[in-house]
């Protein structure tokens, strides 16, 4: 149906301008904004489950629901949006828990409801903007636009030390915006010497041949605005702060949706554009990653705080994402996708819960919830089954996203299997083609597709084989035994057929 996708994006806006209309200076009209906004909130989730329903899973087409109007027409910065099966699944995700996070702040949020309806309405429409953009100017337009709602509701609704955790979280995010913004002009610039034309169309983008010493200093830029958003370890601490100041909404939506824009961003920008500076850092991001799986494991045992407990969590989750998408195969970049939608629900519910209890005793210390089972039974076991999906608990949605990305993570043949120096004279500037290490020629697999398919990187084009190698070197060594070893407490032993 054409139109669909500019109507969940327009949908929450349009409500959030009608909402501005309405006089509630007193409050007196609480109730009308409030249904008003779960309304809007419903009808995006209706529109989104209407993309999954038309979505053709078979269609050979990159993307679906492309629509695609002029906007600057002097640099060639377009409205141009689609969604292909990733984008889908996290508009879902974006559409299911916005009036989830609404409805855990209908009795917490008791001032100026119409601002914080407003600002919850403006965010919804920011995200799906981010995950449906298809030009990189509009992507950062939508990219840059989810901090200011999000700015103000930590800032205004919540806790104590809320404009200090504000203007933490807008600073970090803030800083990797800059860098991405200059490398998106950067690549404009680039796409205007080869061609004559200005373009931000992220297809033509791909397209282009970047050498390989630019691509690793764009490709920095673009990583590290995305991993601030993951966040990975060492740009994560703004996201405790933020999530223990923020109001029970505001902790939903960041843990639910805006740390997968982070993860979105690495698949469908950073990896993509630049694969030979990918898979140079590829080792690199797989060790902070193991680091904040564990670090974050470690201090959420730690803490007497639940909110912060469930904070740091993420930390190590949102790790196995990044994780899966550094291991630069079809499982780990599988299990990184679905991760980010079972992390989504799972630790939206259970800061969902945190909320309900903090409500209700005005503390959120874990030792003064002892004995809960004998009040809130049923409360309890839904608690208990939510952790124990968050946990990965084989049977619950947290086990299989990060069975996927492990089972990548073994798969990662980064050493000694097959190397030798035709691995690094098989690499050219403008190309990711590695040298076989069955049968030594440069017809190794070819990195032109992302994210990797089984056809486009596992096999080489002369000998057929799938043992194939990034460049032997100490660094990559370390990372991929560490790895191993820090995760599943031993090195797999992996025999050559």
């Amino acid at each position: 149906m054409p139109g669909l996708l500019t109507l969940a994006i327009t949908l929450p806006i349009i409500g959030a301008v009608l909402l501005m209309f309405v006089p509630n200076r007193d409050g007196s009209k609480d109730g009308l904004v409030r249904y008003f906004a779960l309304g809007v909130s419903l009808a995006t989730f209706a529109v989104t489950l209407a993309l999954w329903a038309g979505f053709d899973a078979a269609s050979a087409e990159p993307f679906q629901f492309v629509e695609r109007a002029s906007w600057i027409s002097t640099f060639k910065v377009e409205y141009y949006v689609g969604i292909d099966g990733l984008s889908l699944m996290l508009l879902v995700l974006t559409g299911f828990l916005t009036p989830i996070a609404l409805l855990s702040g209908w009795e917490s949020i008791e001032k100026k409801v119409k601002e914080f309806s407003i600002f919850m309405l403006l965010l919804e429409a920011s995200m799906i903007g981010v995950f449906s953009a298809l030009d990189i100017f509009l992507f950062y337009v939508f990219w840059d636009f989810v901090l200011i709602p999000m700015y103000f509701l930590i800032g205004i609704w919540g806790y104590d030390q809320r404009i200090y955790a504000a203007v933490k979280f807008i600073l970090y995010t803030m800083a990797g915006s800059v860098l991405m913004l200059v490398a998106i002009i950067g690549l404009a610039w680039m796409h205007q010497t080869a061609t004559g034309d200005y373009s931000f169309d992220l297809l033509k983008l791909y397209e282009l041949q970047i050498p390989t010493d630019t691509q690793y200093w764009l490709f920095l830029a673009f990583t590290i605005a995305f991993i601030i958003k993951v966040p990975l370890f060492p740009f994560h601490t703004w996201l405790p702060d933020a999530h223990v100041q923020a109001p029970t909404p505001g902790s939903v939506i960041l843990a639910g949706v805006m740390l997968k824009m982070g993860g979105y961003g690495l698949i469908r920008l950073a990896f993509p554009l630049f694969p030979e500076a990918a898979w140079l850092f590829a080792p690199l991001l797989a060790t902070l990653s193991v680091i904040a799986i564990v670090y974050g494991a470690l201090v959420a045992m730690v803490q007497p705080d639940m909110k912060k407990l469930v904070a740091y969590s993420s930390v190590s989750h949102m790790g196995f994402v990044v994780l899966g998408i550094a291991a630069f195969n079809i499982q780990g970049v599988q299990g990184a996708s679905y991760q980010m939608l079972a992390h989504g629900v799972s630790t939206g519910a259970l800061f969902c819960l945190v909320g309900m209890l903090s409500d209700r005793r005005h503390t959120r210390l874990i030792s003064e919830f002892g004995g809960l089972k004998s009040l809130m039974p049923r409360f309890t076991a839904v608690a208990l089954i939510i952790t124990l999906s968050s946990i990965g608990l084989p049977g619950m949605n947290g086990f299989i996203g990060e069975f996927l990305i492990m089972f990548g993570a073994f798969r990662w043949r980064s050493t000694c299997c097959g190397c030798s120096s035709a691995s690094s004279t098989a690499r050219s500037p403008t190309t990711t083609t590695r040298a076989c290490p069955t049968c030594r020629s440069a017809n190794g697999p070819s990195s032109a597709h992302w994210p990797p398919s089984p056809s486009a990187w596992a096999s080489c084009r002369t000998c057929s084989s799938s043992r194939w190698s990034r460049p032997c070197n100490g660094l990559s060594i370390a990372c991929s035994r560490g790895s191993r070893l820090l995760i599943f407490g031993l090195a797999p032993c992996c025999r050559r057929r």
